[in-house]
């Protein structure tokens, strides 16, 4: 895929010229319609070839406009490799929006927790990630045109973002762990045993989503933040069966504090 060959975008928002964009995990897409003073939507149906959110809290549509003095653009709804889409299909918005301009990528999700000290409603800045996704969203046909064909993974979190959100979290007092990310394909949810493996690997949360989106906004040379709401224990760790229900009940529980970060983080950015 080239740049060339990605969908047309409606002239209203390539005039806009978003600088920010933020991906609004399950449960989290609220905030655009409530935080963002909103100049346009668009929905991924409306955009030819572009796939659409199969998920419930994820509404499936870019929401533009601007959040403290910032033009942003937010994904709201995302999609998942476990919805039957390739890598290249779930991360053609990042394609996009490189190709918009945009510099600076946000990425939420809602996560399980593996650290035995976070609790339901905690949230977690991505200091790294570990793909267990069994694929990599740069395999295929050379994709340097958008970057590296190799590109490094040593800090795809950007350091200076995180530290700055680090400063901010203290003087906010607003409680923030630091940890590393593992992406699962699912949809089902991790068992106990899996768990276990995966603590023992040094992951610290748990997800089905976020990794491919950041290994390509990396290669497009784009400053990528982590953000996980944790959002139940992980397996093993609870005894309590695990629901998207619970998933969805958590992010809609810490709301005003979801709404507040991210507010930091595009100040930020």
């Amino acid at each position: 895929m080239t740049h060339t060959s990605l969908p047309e975008l409606p002239k209203e928002l390539l005039d806009f010229s978003p600088e920010i964009a933020l991906v609004l995990g399950s449960g989290l897409g609220f905030f655009a319609d409530e935080a963002i003073d909103i100049v346009g939507q668009l929905p991924y149906a409306d955009i030819e070839g572009f796939p659409v959110s199969t998920v419930p809290g994820h509404a499936g549509r870019f929401v533009y406009g601007l959040l403290k003095g910032r033009r942003v653009l937010c994904m709201q709804g995302r999609f998942h490799f476990y919805e039957g889409y390739s890598m290249q299909q779930l991360t053609l918005p990042i394609r996009l929006m490189a190709q918009m301009g945009i510099r600076s990528l946000i990425l939420t999700n809602a996560a399980g927790g593996i650290h035995r000290e976070f609790q339901p409603g905690d949230f977690m800045l991505l200091t790294d990630h570990i793909n267990f996704l069994g694929t990599n969203p740069l395999i295929g046909p050379d994709t340097s045109i958008h970057g590296q064909r190799f590109p490094d993974m040593s800090a795809v979190y950007d350091p200076d973002f995180r530290e700055r959100m680090l400063t901010w979290a203290k003087e906010e007092v607003f409680k923030l762990h630091q940890g590393v990310y593992l992406a699962t394909t699912g949809p089902s949810f991790e068992t106990p045993a899996e768990i276990r493996a995966f603590a023992s690997l040094g992951a610290d949360a748990v997800g089905m989503s976020t990794v491919p989106e950041a290994i390509t906004a990396r290669q497009e040379g784009m400053q990528v933040l982590g953000i996980s709401c944790i959002t139940n224990a992980a397996a093993g760790i609870t005894k309590n069966p695990l629901s998207h229900e619970e998933v969805s009940e958590t992010a809609d529980r810490v709301r005003p504090q979801f709404a507040q970060i991210i507010k930091a983080a595009v100040e930020l950015a």
